[in-house]
């Protein structure tokens, strides 16, 4: 459905939505600054001799940006040309998820702590600065990491049943004497172990179990060369691929356009201003 952009909701639509224009751009970087704020505000009160001094201050900052939130939720619902679109989106659900905490807190008092998931809304500022090499090389993880999904859980299959038996032997050759009291108990040293954390909660004090730590832990660093490697390799795939994804949205009808194009196919408007 296309949208009058001399409408109301057409120049609501080019001010929230058009991040290519001066509009937009002003609208996100106003916008950004209060969610930092607000987050800055949601962390302050949770330290106890702050929240004790300036609660109700606070607070009231609190209120206001919510109210702030809701609006603009609300305004980018009606101005949107596909609301449901935009409500199911990524950017829709993380921007409902932002100000239902705080309305939230008269059924959780707790809960307006979770206001600081808005924090994931700091993404836009990619479309500020239009930085587009950050968009592009997300996208081009995600697709080597599903392309890569098949790989890297036989990968982790094969992590686990390492573990198991690693574990098993380190019981049968530590003991109970050594901490080593139980075989989920020698599964997790050998995870901590495996992985090079280390906490040193757990260690092995017999000759034999220290060479097999040592083995382990030598291990441990070839094992996470492993799917760092599948991940690149596929990386390298489908980096062609991804590039020709890069899109832009028509501010009148909504509908995706190649990033290179001069006018949409589907309303003849100008995407490029």
């Amino acid at each position: 459905m296309a949208i009058d952009r001399n409408s109301l909701r057409g120049k609501l639509f080019i001010i929230i939505f058009g991040a290519h224009t001066r509009q937009g751009r002003l609208f996100d970087l106003f916008l950004l600054w209060f969610i930092i704020l607000s987050v800055i505000t949601v962390c302050l009160e949770s330290v106890p001799e702050i929240r004790t001094q300036y609660h109700p201050y606070l607070h009231g900052l609190e209120i206001f940006f919510t109210v702030v939130f809701t609006i603009e939720y609300f305004l980018r619902v009606y101005s949107h040309p596909k609301p449901f679109k935009y409500l199911f989106s990524f950017f829709g659900i993380i921007d409902f998820l932002s100000v239902i905490p705080f309305y939230l807190t008269f059924i959780l008092p707790a809960g307006h702590f979770l206001v600081t998931i808005r924090i994931i809304r700091l993404l836009r500022v990619f479309r500020i600065l239009k930085l587009t090499s950050f968009v592009h090389h997300a996208q081009v993880l995600k697709s080597a990491i599903f392309a890569s999904l098949q790989k890297i859980t036989v990968f982790m299959l094969t992590i686990i049943a390492l573990v198991l038996i690693i574990g098993t032997i380190m019981y049968v050759v530590e003991g109970e004497e050594h901490g080593f009291t139980s075989i989920p108990q020698s599964i997790y040293w050998a995870i901590v172990t495996i992985t090079t954390v280390g906490y040193g909660d757990l260690t092995p004090q017999t000759p034999l179990g220290q060479v097999i730590s040592s083995i382990v832990m030598i291990m441990g660093y070839a094992i996470i060369a492993v799917p760092t490697g599948i991940v690149t390799v596929e990386m390298s795939r489908n980096q062609p691929e991804v590039k020709k994804a890069n899109t832009i949205e028509c501010l009148s009808c909504g509908k995706s356009m190649p990033v290179n194009t001069n006018f949409c196919s589907n309303c003849g408007h100008q995407l490029h201003e």
